[in-house]
């Protein structure tokens, strides 16, 4: 058995080898779904995402829907064919980002309208981004976020003396980790 810690044991291991190729980003999530007009809805008019294209069930089994919120055709793809609740055993939350600090206030003002329960708000750790996390119609965990850690050609990233954990949004901008401005043009949206 070894004697090292999880994160000594990843951090041993060796660099990859020379790869052919250079993966650029995420293409696309797709989702099991329970009710697929139900996650539509959800998708469509509490996050905004746009509908690109639709299968019926006879090219899907259950029918799929393409939906996109940026210039790509989809980003999340949904399918009807899900009988129960997600497990969240292989993935565990999908996460997007926002442009301002201002609109991720937002987020969680218009979650809440809409009677969207809020699971977290505030920074975790890793990462330094400030996010408000929640659950969609068949409990996919899910997460709004600004403010992510941009990791140079030099691979160095945030170390962990500089975490900063905060249990809200108002205590994440409070708190900014280095080099992040949580200034925001609306102080309205601050809970204080």
């Amino acid at each position: 058995m070894s004697t090292k810690s999880i994160t000594e044991q990843i951090q041993a291991l060796p660099p990859a080898a020379e790869i052919p190729f250079s993966i650029t980003k995420i293409g696309h999530v797709v989702l099991n779904c329970r009710d697929l007009e139900r996650s539509v809805r959800f998708y469509t008019q509490i996050l905004g995402f746009k509908i690109s294209d639709i299968y019926e069930p006879d090219m899907v089994p259950g029918g799929m829907v393409f939906l996109r919120f940026n210039a790509d055709h989809h980003g999340v793809g949904l399918v009807g064919a899900m009988s129960e609740s997600a497990q969240n055993i292989e993935l565990h939350h999908l996460a997007f980002e926002v442009a301002t600090l201002d609109e991720l206030l937002r987020v969680r003002d218009h979650l809440e309208k809409n009677n969207v329960t809020i699971d977290f708000h505030g920074r975790r750790r890793a990462g330094g981004q400030i996010a408000v996390e929640f659950t969609d119609p068949d409990g996919h965990q899910l997460e709004l976020f600004w403010g992510l850690d941009k990791v140079g050609s030099d691979d160095i990233v945030r170390p962990r003396s500089e975490w900063r954990p905060a249990r809200s949004l108002e205590e994440a901008i409070d708190n900014p980790v280095r080099g992040q401005d949580t200034r925001i043009s609306n102080k309205s949206l601050l809970r204080r």
